[in-house]
């Protein structure tokens, strides 16, 4: 790290926060929360002139090549000033054609590039890319609301890939090796520990904070000319791999398929890297299927067993979210809001309507439910449960 970078990353991690967190306290005391304008001005010049003096600093130093890790962390810190001045209405991409925020969408474009990423921020930078410094990660802010939804994201996004760890290891083993049991209790005890952090979450976190003072942080903004949707909680690859290696969702069925495509460049290369080897490969379900006649043996029993209870917790994950956090904090919370908001509201682009029926049907596909309108794996699944029964 440069010593102009560590002093862009010093300011992100103190005054930046600090002025986010003063203005979120100006908003909150309003009737009506969503409205930021003419509200805090003297800070939201402050935080612009402020960030794009250090951002040019960064640019005249050209780049220094400090490997990946270097280059995407100061790419997140970036992207966080400029999802901030989004935050603000600084900028904002339905009045504008370019960004007027060219010093950071030249930075900006010049790293995501150079490392095969989206040029702003992703979910990595606040999540499992987040370097603590004496006990304290990056945040927005300094409220309490911000720092439990970043904890428990983590914890879910960290438990999800131990599940797609294990499930990959078991290709190379296949369905009836001794080990694939163990591999499978590691998936369904990751999957649970999913399950917990989203239950804490949802009784821990304050409806109205997270929809006022959190999530919008998340919302598109513009880099140059092109608008990039906010970041995703769902951006890394583990929980597409525990679709696909799973069988419940299908890489060649087209919604799904373009939400990977959609969400290849907001993950980590290394993810990018292992979703596409993944997409090639034949499902645990079909392998499983195409061993009906082994019903009798003991290793089909005892792994299909486990399996399917890996299955059913992936598919309790998908409602769970939708069911609960989904409808608590993004659905319910949105009806209370003036409608001159409700364009804004969601971070993926789409109207909250619209929104909401893709998660809905992304819910059943890894729920397996009964649905004629969608592929799902509801028959396979009831086939392979009688296998065992037979």
């Amino acid at each position: 790290m440069t010593a102009h970078t560590q002093v862009f990353d010093q300011w992100i991690r103190g005054n930046f926060c600090h002025l986010n967190s003063q203005l979120e306290q100006l908003y909150w005391q309003q009737d009506d929360k969503a409205n930021v304008e003419n509200i805090g001005s003297e800070f939201k010049q402050q935080l612009q002139t402020e960030g794009t003096e250090l951002i040019q600093t960064l640019l005249d130093e050209g780049n220094t090549d400090e490997g990946f890790d270097n280059a995407f962390d100061l790419l997140g810190n970036v992207g966080l000033y400029m999802a901030a001045c989004r935050r603000h209405e600084i900028t904002e991409p339905s009045r504008e054609k370019v960004s007027p925020l060219t010093e950071a969408s030249a930075l900006a474009m010049h790293i995501g590039a150079s490392i095969g990423v989206t040029p702003r921020f992703a979910t990595a930078h606040l999540t499992t890319h987040n370097k603590a410094i004496n006990g304290v990660y990056k945040r927005f802010t300094d409220l309490p609301a911000e720092q439990l939804f970043i904890d428990y994201n983590t914890k879910g996004i960290l438990a999800y890939k131990r599940a797609a760890d294990a499930l990959i290891k078991i290709q190379p083993l296949g369905i009836s090796h001794p080990i694939t049991a163990d591999l499978l209790k590691i998936a369904k005890q990751a999957l649970q520990d999913v399950i917990s952090s989203n239950s804490i979450l949802f009784n821990k976190l304050e409806t109205d904070a997270f929809f006022y003072q959190v999530r919008p942080y998340y919302k598109p903004y513009r880099v140059g000319k092109e608008v990039y949707r906010g970041a995703n909680a769902g951006d890394f690859a583990g929980i597409n791999v525990i679709d696909l290696q799973l069988g419940l969702c299908f890489a060649n069925e087209p919604s799904y398929s373009q939400m990977l495509v959609d969400k290849f460049l907001y993950m980590m290369p290394e993810d990018q890297l292992m979703l596409r080897d993944c997409m090639r490969r034949n499902s645990l379900m079909d392998d499983f299927l195409a061993a009906s006649a082994c019903h009798q043996q003991s290793w089909y029993s005892e792994n299909l067993s486990l399996f399917l209870e890996v299955c059913a917790l992936h598919g309790e994950t998908a409602i769970q979210h939708h069911n609960q956090l989904v409808e608590k904090y993004i659905a319910q919370a949105a009806k209370t809001m003036e409608q001159q908001h409700l364009a804004k509201v969601t971070a993926s682009g789409p109207p909250l309507q619209a929104l909401l029926g893709s998660l809905e049907k992304l819910r059943d596909r890894r729920a397996a439910a009964n649905r004629t309108d969608i592929r799902t794996r509801f028959t396979d699944i009831n086939t392979l449960k009688a296998s065992l029964i037979s």
